[in-house]
């Protein structure tokens, strides 16, 4: 009976205590990205009379149980504003805002009732944004920090940029997110950059098919690849290296013009190129498919999942192949090489950052190509052939903790190993390559002040690349380590934002390397920011791997000046200055940015292959005097709902000191312009709808090498004519679960007269098939498939 009895009292006394329990259960929506935010964001509600607070990452929904006798909810949310966050309550001030590190640093113009539709991406974090409610209330902080106005009924534009500046970074970084490059095929890297104005993309030679990219007139070397942040596409995948990352794998890319951080490492001169992967943090399972008129078909999967609340993964593939070998201008040669290649990789996620403060991030990668040019089979007896066969194969990780007692304290080490190899023969030219390459960095990041205006990191990296290559029987082997140090230090407080820092290289090559760089960002009014970079980097050349186009010709190879220790050339250096100035405004209430931009790179030391001096031979040799100028002014538009337009125009000075004399860079324009115009409308109640785009650029005339000694019937002319390209695509979305997309490339169908040099004698000594400044194919039509389930 007294049990009874017990039961019955402990019975009462918990519902007397429910009926008395003051406590309530809210949710908030609250700006943040990743789980440093989820961090900082709960240990800013722990106050007397908050029971708990758990704030999600993906839907950007914090929920707090607190007992309104005590506290009240515009308390607490206060709180969290003065951490840097805003909420549905407050806007954080631009001071504590600044305060907070960068992967933290979240879109504040992304309009409320969109933001959870919208998705970027971040230094490698998802960023899925909440709604904002009708009514808001946010701190005044022009004339008194304490006052608060009240919005109601707050309407904004309900577009958003698919590239964006960055208004946060210190350097000029666009962010370019995954509807940017659903603007075009997209089918790698390589073609991410069709509706960008800032990159070029580099025509390949006329056999092997491979492309790259320019960036501030400067072929892609002088630019940092990476992705996920680790240096990537280097070395000898520098030629072929873009195809490598299908564009259905890409969530995003940042695009940084200038010197870039010391922390990235010491390679970057004209920039850095930072692609995002897929990672296992939302559910998504995606295929494509993709052909198009040149005999091209490829297929993509991508899949991800979380696997609990810690752990998710992803499972990217791809495979592609060109089946049918064309010759459109009845020169023998394929159009574009046959070939296949298949893409596989897989990454894990772990996020315990809230709790051990551990986080964690493995990737696999494996590729094969296998690719065969050349003469159409049955065309002659004797065919040119011109084959390649590709093995790279990559993992990497990235180890990060956050202090749990100090969130904005943290430590990170990232490393990767990769295995390259390359078998190529061009006609009667081999080629051989082996790379085996580990990379690892720590970095340590600290505030020097509570306010967080002033922030440090240092660190250590490692560098190692074990080259084998052998060309025309002849073997080229080195090793080279770069052990380094580094540290970087950042000021934040509007109107400035400052990153200064300097890294020392220990290169057992090129000898110790000093790289100061300096980013500085001044925004004295909202909508005017000006920017300014400086910044030292070098690298060792790969005058094979990075000059493939042309050896796909009978030309001898010669290396003079022989006083350096990588193929006897010594290590390329330059100083890379720059100064920009966006304007932000509106016209009938419409967002407008007009960007201005110069930088210079000036070249202590640059590794040339002359063309000029003959007709049958590369030179390669150092020279001490090289310069490239470039001018830009960009101005993006938003015409209407739906309805966007960019516009720019670019002026390239870029001049070697050549042995014959100073010349300007052969096969760069000295102007370009571009436009593209993007419009999109919903259907059927916002469920459906299309979406068209259209690109045109104007490339100016280029400077050739010279041809004066070749016969008559094999010379060209000094300069290349101008020309116009133009690509197209529209689109429709069925809902969210299908996508089929239909488009043109090269719609105004120019094509480069007479592509190969002495077609008819590919085994002579005036055969070159690398003189290429302009597409040499006609009008390529595609169509695509995208299924998500």
């Amino acid at each position: 009976m007294k049990y009874i009895f017990s039961i019955l009292v402990c019975l009462f006394l918990v519902g007397v205590q429910a009926q008395e329990n003051p406590f309530i259960t809210k949710e908030i929506k609250v700006r943040g990205n990743c789980g440093q935010c989820k961090t900082r964001i709960e240990k800013a509600i722990q106050q007397d009379g908050v029971s708990y607070g758990t704030w999600d990452v993906q839907s950007k929904v914090l929920t707090l149980h607190f007992n309104p006798q005590k506290t009240s909810v515009e308390q607490v949310m206060k709180k969290v504003a003065d951490a840097g966050h805003d909420n549905e309550y407050f806007k954080a001030k631009d001071s504590s805002y600044d305060g907070i590190t960068a992967c933290c640093k979240y879109d504040r113009e992304i309009p409320w009732e969109k933001i959870a539709e919208a998705t970027t991406m971040h230094h490698g974090m998802n960023m899925h944004h909440g709604e904002h409610p009708k009514e808001m209330v946010f701190p005044y902080e022009k004339n008194d920090p304490n006052q608060e106005i009240a919005l109601q009924s707050v309407t904004a534009n309900a577009n958003t940029a698919t590239t964006k500046i960055n208004k946060n970074a210190a350097g000029l970084t666009f962010d370019i997110s995954k509807k940017e490059l659903m603007k075009a095929a997209c089918c790698n890297l390589s073609e991410s950059f069709e509706t960008n104005a800032t990159v070029d993309v580099a025509y390949p030679d006329a056999v092997t098919g491979a492309k790259q990219i320019k960036m501030l007139g400067l072929d892609q070397k002088y630019t940092l690849l990476s992705s996920e942040l680790i240096p990537d596409l280097r070395g000898l995948s520098g030629a072929y290296g873009l195809n490598f990352i299908p564009g259905r794998w890409i969530q995003g890319i940042q695009l940084t013009k200038g010197g870039s951080s010391v922390v990235h490492g010491y390679e970057s001169i004209t920039g850095q190129i930072n692609t995002e992967w897929y990672k296992g943090i939302k559910k998504q399972n995606n295929l494509n498919f993709y052909a198009n008129s040149m005999g091209r078909v490829e297929g993509n999967v991508v899949h991800s999942a979380s696997l609990n609340d810690k752990w998710g993964q992803a499972v990217l593939l791809h495979a592609s192949a060109v089946i049918n070998a064309q010759d459109h201008n009845d020169d023998t040669f394929m159009d574009v090489p046959l070939g296949k290649q298949l893409n596989m990789a897989y990454l894990l996620h772990y996020d315990d950052l809230m709790n051990s403060g551990w986080g964690n991030n493995l990737g696999i990668n494996l590729v094969s190509l296998n690719n065969s040019g050349g003469q159409m089979a049955g065309a002659v007896p004797n065919p040119y052939e011109a084959n390649t066969d590709i093995t790279n194969f990559k993992i990497w990780d990235k180890l990060g903790f956050v202090f749990p007692k100090n969130p904005y304290k943290s430590i990170g080490f990232m490393q990767k190993f990769n295995y390259y190899e390359q078998k190529s023969a061009w006609g009667l030219n081999d080629y051989n390559g082996v790379e085996k390459s580990y990379y690892a960095n720590l970095i340590y990041e600290s505030p020097l002040s509570r306010s967080r205006e002033h922030t440090y990191k240092m660190g250590a990296s490692f560098l190692y690349d074990a080259f084998n290559e052998n060309y025309q029987n002849t073997n080229f082997e080195r090793t080279e380590t770069a052990p380094g140090i580094f540290a970087e230090y950042s000021y934040n407080a509007a109107p400035w934002t400052l990153v200064a820092g300097a890294r020392v290289d220990f290169h057992n090559l090129a000898g110790t390397q000093f790289s100061p760089r300096l980013n500085v960002k001044y925004q004295p009014l909202r909508n005017t920011t000006f920017r300014a970079s400086a910044g030292r980097g070098f690298r060792t050349a790969n005058i094979f791997a990075e000059n493939l186009k042309y050896l796909v010709s009978n030309r001898r190879v010669n290396i003079l000046d022989k006083s350096g220790d990588v193929y006897e050339l010594s290590p390329e250096e330059a100083w890379n200055y720059g100064v920009s100035l966006q304007q932000d405004f509106k016209i009938f209430n419409q967002k407008n940015t007009i960007l201005l931009d110069f930088f210079a790179t000036d070249f202590q030391n640059q590794i040339i292959p002359d063309l000029d001096e003959s007709t049958h031979q590369i030179n390669f040799y150092n020279i001490k005097k090289s310069r490239a100028n470039t001018w830009q002014v960009q101005w993006d538009s938003h015409l209407a709902k739906g309805l966007d337009l960019r516009v720019a125009y670019k002026y390239y000075d870029t001049k070697a000191d050549y042995k014959s004399g100073e010349k300007s860079l052969i096969f760069t324009p000295k102007e370009r312009a571009f436009a593209n115009i993007s419009y999109e409308r919903k259907i059927r109640e916002g469920k459906d709808r299309w979406s068209t785009d259209a690109t045109l650029q104007w490339i100016g005339k280029q400077r050739l090498p010279d041809s004066g000694m070749n016969p008559e019937a094999y010379r060209w002319k000094s300069e290349s004519p101008s020309y116009f390209l133009l690509n197209a695509q529209v689109a429709y979305d069925f809902g969210k679960k299908a996508r089929l997309y239909l488009g043109g490339e090269n719609l105004l169908n120019y094509t480069q007269n007479q592509p190969i040099i002495a077609q008819d004698a590919p085994f002579g000594d005036f055969f070159d098939a690398g003189m290429i400044y302009a597409p040499i194919t006609k009008a390529n039509f595609y169509f695509g498939l995208d299924f998500n389930f």
